[in-house]
């Protein structure tokens, strides 16, 4: 995925696009039962156009976020109304999670689940969408590749990744994005 430089204007739309509810890009909930909620459809039979399509706004979203990452300095974003509360719960919580190459067992594993259900519970009404699924590179320093992306919650997607622009870890994709337009504007 390119990251074209983003200006201003383009940046905070961007970071307003990330802010949104999965039903301002269409996912409706199409083909869930009437009550269902978002995480417990993972358990019906697959739905491929409900896959594709979730697969679609998973990939829009992930792409808005590394072109916001590779045009921004990361230490200044705000991904939500309420990132220093994230930010503090997460540490208080996961004190010794490594957020720059994340081990898919600390997410994944039963006792890993264990420790991130109550966490995310507590940004129910507090995070929109909380629950929704995304994808969540897994080093830091590349893109949303087949190999270095992992399903998530919404909600661990915005505390590990708060944490890694807080934290300075995405700073290598914003330097790296830079040197292309540093070249140009020396070698013209």
């Amino acid at each position: 995925m390119a990251a074209a430089g983003l200006g201003p204007g383009e940046a905070a739309a961007a970071a307003h696009a990330l802010s949104l509810p999965a039903e301002a890009f269409g996912n409706d909930g199409g083909g869930e039962p009437p009550g269902a909620q978002p995480c417990l459809t993972l358990l019906l039979p697959p739905q491929p156009r409900v896959e594709l399509a979730w697969a679609m706004k998973a990939h829009q979203h992930a792409e808005i976020y590394f072109n916001l990452i590779s045009s921004v300095d990361p230490k200044f974003l705000n991904l939500t109304k309420v990132d220093d509360q994230i930010y503090s719960d997460f540490r208080a919580t996961f004190r010794d999670l490594r957020v720059d190459v994340l081990d898919p067992e600390e997410l994944k594993s039963e006792p890993a689940k264990e420790k991130w259900r109550p966490f995310c519970l507590r940004f129910q009404g507090l995070v929109e969408d909380f629950n929704y699924g995304t994808l969540l590179r897994l080093d830091c320093r590349g893109g949303y590749t087949e190999d270095n992306s992992i399903f998530a919650t919404r909600i661990q997607f915005f505390a590990i990744e708060i944490a890694r622009n807080r934290e300075g870890c995405n700073s290598a994709v914003y330097s790296r994005a830079r040197q292309p337009a540093a070249q140009e504007a020396t070698s013209g």
